[in-house]
């Protein structure tokens, strides 16, 4: 039965946060809050959580997961960043962004790419997430709370204790976050390209879909 935690959007409960990390760092699964919509989180080294989300998504070992970071220095830890890739980072994060980049050695072999050895990275606006990140002093490793058997993310709290308090070990309910996915920016190459397009901004960026 999961736990189940009312927390302020803006101002989280530290005793809270703390608890959520505990649960992370045991091996649990996390339901939480992203600027984006609501998230699947486990601890990066955890196999066996991985291999949960992908029985809950009912998706199978070639699934994208997501490190979502704390700030440019972590995703600098786990991915390779040149200095145009740096630019474009400082200038779109935090924000509803998932960037593509080539994987460091700290990286899993099991989180990259089979072939192109990338992984997604993505800094989240939201003050849940961040306090949390802080807390964990690592990435957490996720992907969005969409079930197969929808088309949209899950965006309500209750709606997601009633359908997965079996399946997860806690429900971070912050309210709504809406069901509109990140922007998915592909970085390994000289230009950028648009991996899919979401809730983050192009403008940014000078390029269009595809």
């Amino acid at each position: 039965m999961a736990q189940f935690f009312s927390i302020h959007p803006q101002t989280p409960h530290l005793r809270l946060i703390r608890q959520a990390a505990d649960i992370v760092r045991e091996g649990g699964i996390i339901v939480y809050p992203t600027d984006s919509c609501y998230a699947l989180g486990c601890q990066i080294g955890n196999k066996e959580a991985m291999d949960r989300i992908r029985t809950i998504r009912k998706v199978g070992q070639d699934h994208n997961f997501t490190l979502v970071c704390r700030d440019l220095a972590e995703i600098a830890t786990y991915a390779k960043v040149d200095n145009a890739q740096y630019r474009l980072l400082k200038a779109t994060t935090p924000g509803s962004y998932t960037f593509i980049l080539t994987a460091s050695r700290e990286v899993p072999r099991r989180l990259q790419h089979p072939k192109r050895h990338t992984i997604g990275l993505r800094i989240p606006e939201h003050p849940v997430t961040q306090a949390l990140l802080a807390e964990l002093n690592e990435p957490l490793l996720s992907s969005t709370l969409i079930l197969p058997e929808d088309e949209l993310p899950l965006n309500d709290a209750e709606e997601i204790r009633q359908r997965l308090e079996h399946q997860v070990e806690l429900i971070m309910d912050a309210g709504s976050c809406g069901t509109n996915m990140t922007t998915v920016i592909d970085l390994t190459e000289a230009t950028p390209r648009i991996a899919r397009l979401g809730k983050g901004d192009l403008s940014p960026f000078g390029i269009t879909n595809g």
